[in-house]
């Protein structure tokens, strides 16, 4: 099947699944000899219209997982945002080193009702946000084999369809389950819905943690002041150049304790093709 261009769209906070859906998209694009374009629906600007696409475009399509599925603020923006139209379509999702759980699916199930075919999909595992002991450093050199792998196969794929075959068959479980509850240490449910960053006192008002914030959620005017809802993304604590920005919710810390107490060992990849 001849492709005029491969697309990267996706939801990044921190930059872990910008990062591997970029380097699947430049593969492909270097083996098909196509073009490649970018899409980020990360910020609250560019979740305003809709995206259209064709049928001799592949889309690369990417979310992190949060609590073993699309991530909830941002599922809508995955279901009315995106028009298939026929285009080819790999979805995938990048997950801290617990589990991908029925994220991958999800998403599969979500791109095939927005009009795309489906034809490969994977989890990758990418630093839990909330911990650098969890994955730590990963996606690393062994990682970057799997995904070039993958992209490779991908291609491979594409190159020698002929027909358009049925949605590619993930692991996960349909109906799609209710999120996963975050545990504390102590195993049982550890709410902080309602947690929010602070922020220390040697700010210096640089502004960076309101512009990343996925959900405009952080006053320009005044970076101390949460006035929206907080998903615990870390792109505020990430991005903050001072690293002034924190949680100290004991549930959220008590969560966290439990990741790295049984989330330590190498969570493997997963491919679909």
């Amino acid at each position: 099947m001849k492709l005029k261009s491969v697309r990267a769209v996706y939801y990044s906070a921190t930059g872990n699944t910008k990062y591997i859906v970029n380097e699947i998209v430049k593969c492909i694009a270097e083996r098909l000899d196509i073009p490649f374009e970018t899409y980020d629906f990360t910020l609250p600007k560019n979740r305003d219209r809709v995206q259209y696409f064709v049928e001799d475009e592949l889309v690369i399509f990417g979310t992190p997982v949060y609590a073993g599925r699309v991530p909830n603020k941002l599922l809508p923006a995955v279901q009315t945002l995106f028009e298939g139209n026929g285009a080819l379509a790999v979805p995938v999702v990048t997950f801290g080193n617990r589990s991908y759980d029925n994220a991958l699916i999800e998403l599969r199930n979500e791109l095939e009702n927005n009009g795309f075919h489906t034809i490969a999909a994977a989890a990758f595992v990418s630093e839990h946000v909330f911990s650098s002991k969890i994955a730590s450093g990963r996606p690393d050199k062994e990682d970057m084999v799997d995904i070039h792998s993958f992209a490779e196969a991908v291609a491979i794929k594409v190159k020698q369809m002929v027909e358009i075959p049925e949605r590619i068959p993930v692991k996960g479980i349909e109906p799609i389950p209710a999120y996963y509850t975050p545990l504390g240490r102590d195993g049982k449910p550890a709410v902080f819905l309602k947690a929010k960053p602070k922020t220390a006192e040697n700010c210096t008002d640089c502004k960076i943690c309101a512009m990343v914030c996925p959900m405009g959620s952080i006053s320009y005017e005044e970076p101390t002041i949460i006035k929206g809802i907080c998903i615990k993304c870390q792109a505020c604590v990430k991005a903050c150049p001072e690293e002034v920005k924190y949680f100290d919710d004991i549930a959220f810390l008590s969560h966290v304790a439990m990741l790295e107490d049984n989330y330590i060992r190498r969570a493997k990849n997963e491919e679909f093709v």
